[in-house]
């Protein structure tokens, strides 16, 4: 997995581009795929960008979604391209895939375009 991440003249930074190459066997539905590795690369980038909890006297603040900052779709990147490998091995799955290296990508984007090693989450707050 390899992103991109540009800087928007307000400041703020945005994932503008992904790829994603997978071998998980045989594909039988190849557009399933395709939307799981998209859906896995959203749900990873709330985790690297804003997937943290607080805690505040011993307790956790955030207790349901209205607490929690999510990425909006209108953050999703500009063009995911995904690709998967022609294999006659067993179908393998891609369930959870797509989540784990979606931070790391990101943060090496982030490095990329700053020069400024992230290593904490959420991402983005290394940059503040």
């Amino acid at each position: 997995m390899v992103a991109s991440v540009v800087k928007r003249n307000d400041g703020t930074y945005r994932v503008d581009e992904v790829w994603v190459v997978l071998d998980a066997g045989t594909i039988i539905n190849h557009d399933r795929v395709v939307a799981q590795m998209e859906g896995s690369f959203m749900k990873g980038m709330h985790l690297a960008l804003y997937g943290c909890v607080s805690h505040k006297n011993g307790r956790v603040e955030q207790n349901n979604f209205h607490g929690v900052k999510l990425v909006r779709m209108v953050q999703e990147p500009r063009k995911m391209n995904v690709e998967t490998l022609n294999s006659d091995l067993a179908p393998g799955g891609v369930g959870e895939l797509g989540v784990p290296p979606i931070a790391p990508a990101v943060a090496h984007a982030l490095f990329a375009l700053t020069g400024k090693r992230v290593r904490s989450f959420p991402l983005l707050s290394g940059l503040v």
